[in-house]
């Protein structure tokens, strides 16, 4: 008698679920075959948005997550599954994850805003929280940054995000300056003319935008004259070293006597 009613209850649940079930695994199936060129397509268009690699990379990953948890949902909403506990315990553990990790989350998305926006690529020399060097690595929650005297910084995401940025390197070129003081004794055209013939001589500085040397301040007893030269971002300092040894020669040699560095 118990195993009459047994199968009667069997026989139920099957006519009542069985088609659900059988639809719900198809319906998992086919969207598991259909997930694969879907994101081969977004990776394409990524591709052709010259997406950053690292940044590809994640999203791809994260579109496919989400695709396969809204599949496996929807499976579960076919086959008649109730849904209100897991939904009870995945909030919970979203909320205390989100929490505990509200610091990362946002280096998470300061991360997504600089490789969507673009302040600065790999290879870029900036000047930020008091430091001066080149990008050598952008992550998702940390930059690391190469100093000019060889320190590697971790950045987080965060502090880039949320503080100024100086890029250095973005436009290409950088004008170079250097000021010297003298006495009012000395020959302005002369100067002019040692300098020129300096800055002519050395191949980082360009030849446009032009250079200018002239009078920046004077005073009863002195001037200064300032150079402005234009010159690669990259190497700066090594031309500004260069030029400024090859400046001191010149004037050296041409018996002009600096007053003092301004």
């Amino acid at each position: 008698m118990n195993l009459v009613k047994f199968y009667d209850k069997a026989y139920d649940w099957v006519i009542r679920y069985g088609p659900r079930f059988v639809i719900g695994i198809l319906v998992l199936f086919i969207g598991l075959w259909l997930i694969k060129p879907l994101l081969n397509r977004s990776h394409r268009i990524m591709h052709r948005k010259a997406v950053d690699s690292t940044l590809k990379s994640f999203l791809g990953s994260l579109l496919g997550v989400v695709l396969r948890v809204l599949l496996i949902l929807g499976v579960m909403q076919i086959m008649g599954i109730q849904m209100t506990l897991f939904t009870a315990l995945v909030g919970a553990f979203g909320m205390m994850v989100g929490l505990a990790l509200s610091g990362t989350l946002q280096n998470f998305a300061s991360g997504i805003l600089i490789m969507l926006l673009k302040p600065f690529v790999v290879g870029d020399n900036i000047i930020t929280q008091g430091l001066d060097g080149t990008m050598t690595s952008i992550q998702i929650f940390y930059t690391l940054m190469t100093t000019y005297d060889n320190r590697s910084v971790i950045l987080p995401n965060s502090m880039l995000s949320n503080n100024m940025i100086i890029n250095i390197s973005r436009e290409g070129n950088r004008r170079l300056d250097i000021d010297y003081k003298f006495s009012n004794g000395v020959d302005i055209e002369q100067f002019q003319k040692v300098i020129g013939d300096i800055i002519d001589q050395e191949d980082a500085c360009l030849k446009t935008p032009e250079r200018r040397i002239g009078i920046s301040q004077f005073e009863a007893d002195s001037f200064i004259m300032a150079i402005n030269v234009w010159v690669t971002a990259h190497g700066f300092w090594d031309t500004k070293m260069r030029l400024q040894q090859a400046i001191l020669q010149g004037l050296k040699k041409a018996e002009i006597k600096i007053g003092g560095l301004s």
